[in-house]
């Protein structure tokens, strides 16, 4: 890899760490290539991408960055799992670190946050961002529902009360 590429690469990881809204950082020591496309299907699946790169690179990306902290994480064999909503890295990489004893959560960064194991797995259980988007649309359409049915009601009932007096009078 020459020093065009790696100014290229260390550009990219910079956009990840910015732009992404959760980022978690694992060993993968072990994995086979099938089980990693498996987690990068899981990632892409949920919207969210897997990314292998050298952790010196990573280092020099996560300067002046929000989540710099993280950059102690960087040693050994790590990947980064990413995404834009909040939750979705850190769940793809809970669930898949329950299933593969060689994949190993050493933390993440959610912004400016640092989370510890305990809290990427906090992280995870947390709905996501279409499941909260479906819980407020549900709320804000039932007292909706309940409006229209409340305006509906007294026009049935005067419709039914008009109905039992054609009856008596024919």
């Amino acid at each position: 890899m020459d020093r065009a590429q790696k100014e290229q690469l260390v550009d990219e990881l910079g956009q990840i760490f910015e732009s992404s809204g959760v980022v978690v950082v694992s060993h993968y020591v072990g994995l086979t290539v099938a089980e990693m496309q498996d987690l990068r299907a899981r990632a892409r699946d949920a919207g969210g991408a897997v990314r292998v790169a050298k952790n010196r690179l990573a280092k020099i990306a996560l300067e002046g960055k929000p989540c710099a902290s993280i950059a102690d994480l960087l040693t050994g064999m790590t990947v980064l799992t990413y995404s834009e909503d909040p939750v979705a890295a850190a769940k793809v990489a809970q669930d898949f670190a329950k299933e593969n004893d060689k994949f190993v959560i050493l933390g993440g960064a959610m912004g400016e946050n640092v989370l510890d194991v305990a809290g990427v797995e906090s992280v995870s259980k947390m709905p996501s961002r279409e499941e909260l988007i479906a819980t407020i649309a549900g709320m804000l359409g039932a007292p909706a529902s309940n409006i229209a049915g409340a305006i509906g009601a007294p026009a049935a009932n005067i419709a039914g009360i008009l109905s039992t007096i054609e009856d008596k009078a024919a």
